[in-house]
């Protein structure tokens, strides 16, 4: 499986994003590339039962958009 980001803004300004293809707990290497990209910081990380498997992993956090 390939390796993919994907990032999600809703209405609200809050954003999600979910990788794919990206296994055990390396997708948190992740961070701050995302952050960057949206320039926004974690406020709740979720994990999926792949998160914790030696195997490709997807992993949903939420970001909220810092406004001024």
């Amino acid at each position: 499986m390939s390796k993919k980001l994907i990032i999600k803004i809703k209405k609200d300004g809050t954003i999600e994003s979910e990788t794919k293809g990206i296994k055990g707990k390396k997708c948190e290497n992740y961070i701050p590339l995302i952050e960057k990209l949206t320039d926004s910081k974690v406020i709740n990380k979720e994990y999926t039962q792949e998160y914790y498997e030696n195997t490709d992993e997807i992993h949903n956090q939420a970001f909220k958009k810092i406004t001024n």
